[in-house]
């Protein structure tokens, strides 16, 4: 297993694309209570975003919006974690691919559990849609990016031949702490998501 640079750029042939403005953590976690109206067992939500960009706490109002058990946290130890439903919404699947490859995330069994979960991959870009959905399937890609960076669709951003960068240090940053501002950059792929959604 390798770890991936940086950010792969979004897959081509995406409907639409939805750019908002997170002006704190708050905003984060009323994102993910949006969206989590809209998802369904079967949906999966590939995200992306840098150390500090808000994923861990998108996916814990995700979480709580769905209704689901158990802490979320980073997956950044365990690759993949169930949270089981506790009436009758969809489970949620949290999973972490940024150390994994196709063959690794195989080795999870994700497809066994997408017809009762929402699965969300950090991520994942590039990685498991075709694996989890197929070539014409449907999934929504959020990349979350502190203001000091920019969308992975530009050059600079998309190139992945510089150096991996090792990261020790899990801990919160102050960014995180005092919830700086963010962007969302949400986008649809397939039929299931022709149309944006209304957030």
């Amino acid at each position: 297993m390798s770890a991936q640079p940086g950010p792969l750029p979004p897959a081509s042939g995406e409907r639409w694309r939805t750019e908002v403005t997170l002006e704190d953590l708050e905003d984060t976690a009323e994102l993910a209570t949006g969206l989590a109206g809209l998802l369904g067992p079967g949906d999966l939500l590939v995200l992306t975003g840098g150390l500090g960009a808000g994923k861990t706490t998108f996916t814990q109002s995700l979480g709580a919006a769905l209704g689901v058990t158990g802490m979320i946290s980073s997956p950044t130890f365990i690759l993949s974690r169930i949270h089981r439903a506790q009436g009758t919404g969809p489970d949620l699947v949290h999973v972490d691919a940024y150390r994994s490859d196709s063959a690794g995330l195989e080795s999870l069994d994700l497809l066994s559990t997408m017809a009762e979960a929402v699965t969300v991959v950090e991520w994942g870009r590039g990685v498991v849609e075709s694996a989890l959905v197929g070539t014409d399937g449907s999934w929504l890609d959020l990349e979350l990016l502190r203001e000091d960076s920019s969308p992975s669709t530009d050059a600079a951003a998309s190139d992945t031949s510089s150096k991996a960068e090792i990261i020790t240090d899990f801990s919160e940053t102050e960014a995180e702490v005092l919830g700086s501002a963010r962007r969302a950059v949400l986008r649809g792929y397939g039929p299931a998501w022709a149309q944006p959604p209304a957030l």
